[in-house]
């Protein structure tokens, strides 16, 4: 299990890290069009549908990476007390309830969805340069895969955790500054 856990965080990385350079384009889209607008006084027809489809795409694809870092908002007041047994019990019951039927419904709805605005090669009809949205449509599907992918290595990790009494290493390829400064102050202060 800790082998498919390794290879399915991998793959995680990498859908996140390709995504993630939506953030470089965006921004550039955005100063572009600000400079276009306000400097130039022509702004473009493009720059709004741009940006939305952007941060949707980086916002969509981006949920299997958090997931296989452990980066989602939890609210951990009380489970961050309990043993990692009790920890990966209650983990793995509400995958079982609540995440896989969300996520089964979004491959499922996302794939109808998606796979008939790709047919007719949908575009927008709210913007004046008809931009195609068919391509963001589709990542719902993808990302809904992505997901479930990555849900299938937490429901084992749960399963490790259960066996072992403690939770597998996470690998992890980024970090807080707060965490990388709160390392580097503990380091110091122990030399």
């Amino acid at each position: 299990m800790e082998y498919w856990i390794r290879v399915i965080d991998i793959f995680s990385k990498a859908v996140g890290h390709a995504f993630a350079w939506c953030v470089l384009v965006l921004t550039a889209s955005t100063c572009f069009e600000v400079f276009m607008r306000y400097v130039l006084n022509s702004p473009t027809v493009w720059a709004f549908d741009m940006s939305y489809m952007l941060y949707g795409a980086l916002f969509i694809m981006s949920g299997a990476y958090a997931l296989s870092r452990g980066s989602h908002v939890r609210g951990d007041f009380i489970y961050r007390k309990w043993t990692p047994r009790t920890q990966a019990k209650v983990d793995l019951v509400l995958y079982l309830i609540f995440f896989f039927p969300a996520v089964f419904a979004m491959v499922f709805t996302g794939a109808r969805y998606s796979f008939e605005a790709t047919r007719i090669l949908e575009s927008s009809v709210n913007s004046p340069a008809g931009v195609p949205v068919w391509p963001l449509k589709l990542l719902i599907f993808v990302a809904g895969l992505t997901l479930l992918i990555a849900g299938i290595a937490e429901v084992m990790r749960c399963l490790l955790c259960l066996r072992n009494g403690r939770w597998p290493p996470r690998s992890g390829d980024v970090e807080e500054l707060e965490v990388v400064l709160a390392q580097q102050h503990a380091t110091e202060t122990q030399k």
